[in-house]
């Protein structure tokens, strides 16, 4: 009978219980975040515009135009609106945990505002995230604590399990934060990541977070329409990538958290840390990278370059939508190739497995690297060849 429920709401049950159904719940936080995002965006872009709040264009930048950076603030409002719209009473635990999150998610919201208005030294920025991430890690006890066999280690004490979840907070914020960069690459990523794990906490009945990652997901949806507009174009500035990042976080902690409890449910999946790597793989593998680069070159991992994934694509001769499409593509098509092919191998291989992958990845870079600057160096030599031709 149960489940015929769905059904019997589609073919014209009572309103107010479909209203009330969690699952369409989820659905309608997704489409009431969307739209939100969508009208309040304008607003935003106005005030802006009239307050001089934008980015203007640097080295770095894949822009040439000053533009707003305030569009975090659209995501922020419609993530949390869409999100409570709804009471969130039948699992008290994830209630709890939410609760802790939306402070956290204050706490960055406000950070990432005064560093997009003002700039925050990178030191106070790292403190300030670590503090909100101790939030959830302390008061809700928080934490990854099962490396699920991965070099034959499986349980691990809080000493070990408090400072990683701490430090898988603050790579994955960091790592949003490094590929914001072009247009919809951050927040189409971002998208289907949090798709991934709502339809997962659906799935297994864990509503709260999975309404809250349907919304996240409407509101990145909606910025997408105008973070890829040429009229009224708007970046999430860190506004938008931190609070993102640590949405991102707490939902790939929960869902690690999750499938160690109910490991012999059908539902459940062994190879959950696998699945976060494979639905971060674009981020990760990113991150990753330019820090090795960057200290290979005998420089901080700090301080901001050109030699991003995306970056690349652009100098190969992409443009923003593609390069951010095919960034977009990498995710799904992994992630649909693991589920594919993952069946009885265990979490070591699968980790080796996507250590080669990181490999690949870093000799495909280094060859758009050298595509990219043997490019420009011809088109520096045919300028000079117009501007300058050799008289006879």
């Amino acid at each position: 009978m149960e489940d015929m429920l769905p059904i019997q709401f589609l073919q014209g049950g009572n309103y107010e219980s479909m209203l009330h159904h969690d699952i369409y719940q989820c659905v309608l936080s997704f489409l009431i975040a969307c739209f939100l995002s969508i009208v309040a965006i304008p607003v935003i872009i106005n005030l802006s515009n009239l307050l001089n709040l934008t980015a203007k264009p640097g080295f770095r930048s894949s822009h040439k135009t000053e533009t707003p950076t305030l569009g975090g603030i659209a995501i922020f409002a419609s993530t949390l609106i869409g999100y409570f719209l709804w009471p969130h009473a039948n699992n008290q635990v994830d209630a709890n945990l939410l609760s802790l999150s939306v402070t956290g998610l204050v706490i960055l919201f406000f950070l990432g505002l005064k560093d997009d208005i003002l700039a925050v030294d990178p030191t106070k920025k790292l403190i300030i995230q670590i503090f909100a991430s101790m939030i959830l890690v302390a008061m809700g006890n928080f934490k990854v604590d099962n490396f699920y066999g991965i070099f034959n280690i499986h349980h691990v004490p809080d000493y070990v399990s408090i400072p990683l979840t701490v430090f898988i907070f603050i790579a994955i914020i960091n790592a949003i934060n490094l590929i914001d960069g072009i247009d919809g690459l951050a927040g189409g990523i971002s998208l289907i990541a949090g798709l991934g794990f709502g339809i997962w906490f659906i799935m297994n009945e864990h509503f709260s977070f999975g309404c809250m990652a349907f919304a996240m997901s409407g509101s990145l949806l909606g910025f997408l329409r105008f973070n890829f507009s040429k009229t009224s174009k708007i970046f999430m500035g860190d506004t938008g990538s931190l609070i993102v990042g640590f949405l991102l976080s707490i939902f790939a902690v929960e869902f690690l958290s999750l499938n160690v409890s109910y490991l012999h449910d059908p539902n459940a999946y062994f190879n959950a840390p696998i699945i976060v790597l494979v639905l971060l793989i674009v981020p990760i593998f990113d991150t990753l990278r330019v820090f090795i680069v960057r200290i290979a070159r005998g420089g901080s991992p700090f301080i901001a370059d050109r030699n991003h994934m995306h970056h690349l694509l652009i100098d190969n001769g992409f443009n923003h939508f593609w390069a951010s499409f095919t960034l977009w593509m990498v995710t799904i098509l992994n992630t649909a190739l693991f589920f594919v092919f993952h069946g009885n191998i265990t979490n070591t291989a699968s980790m080796y497995i996507y250590i080669g992958m990181f490999g690949a990845y870093m000799v495909m870079a280094h060859l758009m690297k050298r595509r990219a600057v043997s490019v420009k160096e011809k088109k520096k030599q045919f300028s000079g060849t117009i501007l300058n031709p050799k008289r006879p």
